[in-house]
């Protein structure tokens, strides 16, 4: 495996994890991105992507925004709590710079904080 490319264990690959992160999670937005993002019983973070046509019809440009998304999270991976992400992008993606979206994914994947455990007293995740 090169050095540059995400491992396995850093992918959401299951329907399940992608539906329990639509449906109870943290939210963060931005101007071309959404992320969701809740807790997970892996040791490291964790990337979904999803990039619909409604973003754009041509796959060039999703592909180009998939590409975008996975290296702002090899960059912040070291940096994350242990934390699946997903990341979906809103239709003014496609029309904004590459460095433009690198640059608010970064911001936001820089906001991620743990999401308090199930039945936590307190309101500080730990």
């Amino acid at each position: 495996m090169r050095a540059a490319a995400m491992p396995r264990d850093a992918r959401i690959r299951r329907a399940a994890d992608f539906a329990a992160l639509r449906n109870v999670s943290g939210r963060l937005g931005g101007r071309c991105f959404l992320l969701r993002f809740g807790n997970n019983t892996a040791d490291t973070a964790r990337l979904g992507l999803a990039i619909s046509k409604r973003c754009s019809k041509r796959a060039v440009d999703r592909n180009r925004i998939k590409r975008l998304a996975r290296e702002a999270f090899r960059r912040a991976r070291p940096d994350l709590p242990p934390v699946d992400i997903l990341v979906m992008a809103r239709d003014s993606a496609v029309q904004v710079t590459g460095a433009a979206l690198l640059a608010e994914l970064d911001t936001l994947l820089r906001r991620i904080r743990p999401l308090k455990p199930e039945g936590a007293d307190g309101t500080i995740a730990r």
